[in-house]
């Protein structure tokens, strides 16, 4: 049974202007994102992916095309209201360095005009639900934390308003192997159980295979394809097919470096 989409890319066109003319980001892109999917967009440094992120909620407005959120153009939308029903996610957390961790994963709520006994309940729950002890994090500073638990704060507060919509960009590309396999699997967990749809802006292809239930792969601002990682595998498109060789061939020499489970 086909799901309802919930974002909607129709045609999307972003250019910047540089020295040396007019650099087109992102180019005649359209893509359907389901409610309740988790969608990754790789691709390299250039292909439009952030970009394409940051259209989505309005930190840069498109040349051309729509942007529908639960059918609404996203261009009629006040841009800090839309802002405000979508969760953000950042490299290293991007928390203020100023604010304790609760001030900081109350904050969306704070500006909503949430009582302050309710943000105080949402902050427990939140810290919770990112397995963070609330007694012993709730008032530390951002820099009092370790990495990992920094971008559990990030996600906690990109929850804190209920949002339906998440986007996340590199969100675990600072963190080391352990941090960003554990928290990149935590975050899966809570993208099911809280039912929420996410965009994941990634250029680890193999992060995109583990978490999403489909990966858009773009390539110099257009769409190159589309699909769960089964179809991406059996693609023959030649810059997806380079693409998924990376996996392949890590799990190739790990199958050589590593022996079996019980070998002498």
């Amino acid at each position: 049974m086909q799901r309802t989409p919930l974002i909607t890319y129709s045609n999307v066109r972003k250019s910047f202007s540089g020295a040396a003319g007019a650099v087109t980001a992102v180019d005649d892109v359209s893509l359907e994102i389901a409610e309740g999917e988790f969608l990754a967009i790789v691709g390299g440094s250039g292909s439009g992916k952030t970009t394409l992120l940051r259209l989505t909620n309005r930190l840069i407005e498109a040349d051309g095309g729509t942007i529908r959120i639960a059918g609404e153009d996203i261009g009629r939308l006040e841009p800090v209201s839309l802002r405000r029903r979508i969760g953000n996610v950042f490299q290293n957390g991007a928390l203020f360095p100023h604010m304790t961790v609760a001030a900081n994963i109350g904050i969306t709520p704070r500006l909503l005009g949430t009582p302050a006994n309710e943000i105080a309940a949402r902050v427990d729950e939140l810290l919770g639900l990112v397995q963070l002890d609330r007694t012993a994090h709730r008032d530390r500073l951002p820099h009092e934390l370790s990495g990992g638990q920094r971008q559990r704060v990030g996600v906690a507060r990109a929850l804190a308003a209920k949002p339906r919509i998440v986007l996340m960009d590199e969100p675990f590309g600072a963190l080391d192997p352990l941090t960003r396999d554990a928290l990149g699997q935590d975050y899966r967990a809570l993208h099911d159980k809280l039912g929420l749809t996410t965009l994941m802006i990634t250029h680890d292809i193999t992060e995109a295979l583990l978490l999403a239930d489909r990966i858009a792969v773009m390539r110099t601002g257009r769409l190159v394809e589309v699909g769960t990682s089964a179809e991406l595998a059996a693609s023959r498109e030649a810059y997806v097919t380079e693409l998924m060789t990376t996996p392949r061939r890590q799990a190739a020499r790990l199958a050589a470096l590593l022996p079996e489970s019980g070998a002498a």
